[in-house]
């Protein structure tokens, strides 16, 4: 069964810097499973002072937090440039359910961002200590077939740069829309990808590939996970 999984960095990160994610997932169920690893254009980020940096969108406070200013223009732009990569591989033959956006920090922020906006029902999106960088107002763009894609959401509880309680509200804001999302809790991790983390991703991941890329939860909503 193809699928593709599409990894999206962190900013100041690169794709390529990424690609040993891959080692996680030598099971059998993954030979056919096609990675993207794209670097995000370099930007003035402004938290940093203007520093230039791959990033998707600019930055202009730490820490983020379920409150933070969502600065959506850069953010919609990214998401057309996620929706153009997907579209290409559905136009390869690959079926959106076996389609799959998954990221860290910034990366995960607009892997969320690009499953609710997309017009159809997709693997999932994986986000790894990320954050809602849309506001609640994006609930009435989200189409029917989106709100069937399953999210799962992974976050260190002691996260300084994204704080924990902004992925706790991003969930409860997917469940209210109607979406099935399962929010991973890591209690003492930081703002960091862990071991653990991408090993449970694993199993996740694999779990919707054996199942034919369907929701194997009996209900939608989300569920805390310790």
């Amino acid at each position: 069964m193809a699928s593709y999984v599409l990894w999206l960095h962190g900013s100041g990160d690169s794709g390529p810097a990424n690609e040993s994610i891959k080692d996680h997932f030598g099971d059998t169920v993954f030979q056919n499973t096609k990675w993207g690893f794209p670097t995000a254009q370099s930007r003035p980020i402004t938290v940093n002072r203007g520093a230039v940096m791959p990033a998707w969108f600019d930055v202009t406070d730490v820490p983020i937090t379920s409150k933070s200013v969502r600065h959506e223009e850069g953010v919609l732009k990214a998401v057309k440039d996620v929706h153009s990569m997907v579209d290409k591989e559905i136009s390869n033959g690959i079926s959106p359910k076996n389609i799959f956006i998954c990221g860290f920090s910034q990366g995960g922020s607009l892997a969320i961002a690009s499953v609710l906006l997309h017009p159809k029902t997709l693997g999932g999106a994986v986000v790894f200590s990320g954050s809602m960088p849309l506001n609640p107002t994006v609930k009435e763009q989200v189409s029917p077939e989106a709100k069937k894609t399953p999210i799962l959401w992974l976050h260190g509880t002691d996260d300084q740069l994204i704080l924990f309680e902004a992925g706790e509200s991003a969930s409860k804001f997917l469940q209210q829309i109607g979406m099935t999302c399962e929010l991973k809790t890591y209690p003492g991790f930081g703002h960091s990808l862990m071991e653990e983390e991408l090993e449970y991703f694993a199993t996740w991941l694999k779990s919707r590939l054996q199942n034919g890329g369907e929701v194997i939860q009996r209900k939608r909503g989300c569920c805390s996970v310790m």
